[in-house]
């Protein structure tokens, strides 16, 4: 089975950064889908299951600690890896990413080398 990541950001910039952070996974089979907000987001984890989701805190439509409480606490779907990645990077928002269901908070700017060493962890896939 094809394995899949999910960039959701609604900043143009910070997916392209992500996409090329990612891009040698594509060539060991990984598909990556991008979203642009929340809505687009529980769409795509519900119609393509990805293995891993890297999801924007604020964002239009629905934030990601929404989507984050909805795909684990409402939809139960507890195989998806999500890591919550935020420009707010204070102990209560991180506090409340864990409540919701985040497997992991990353504060921005991130560091592109950790994006791939937790998504090789996580796909169990060495670059």
């Amino acid at each position: 089975m094809c394995k899949k990541i999910l960039i959701v950001d609604d900043e143009p910039h910070i997916r392209m950064l992500l996409e090329q952070t990612l891009e040698d996974f594509e060539e060991e089979g990984v598909q990556i889908l991008v979203a642009e907000n929340g809505k687009e987001a529980l769409e795509y984890i519900k119609a393509e299951r990805p293995n891993l989701v890297y999801l924007d805190v604020m964002m239009p439509h629905i934030n990601g600690f929404d989507v984050c409480n909805i795909v684990k606490n409402e939809l139960k779907i507890n195989d998806l890896y999500i890591v919550l990645l935020t420009a707010k990077g204070q102990e209560f928002d991180r506090k409340k990413g864990l409540e919701v269901g985040a497997d992991l908070y990353l504060t921005k700017p991130f560091d592109p080398d950790l994006i791939v060493e937790k998504t090789e962890e996580v796909l169990e896939i060495k670059l």
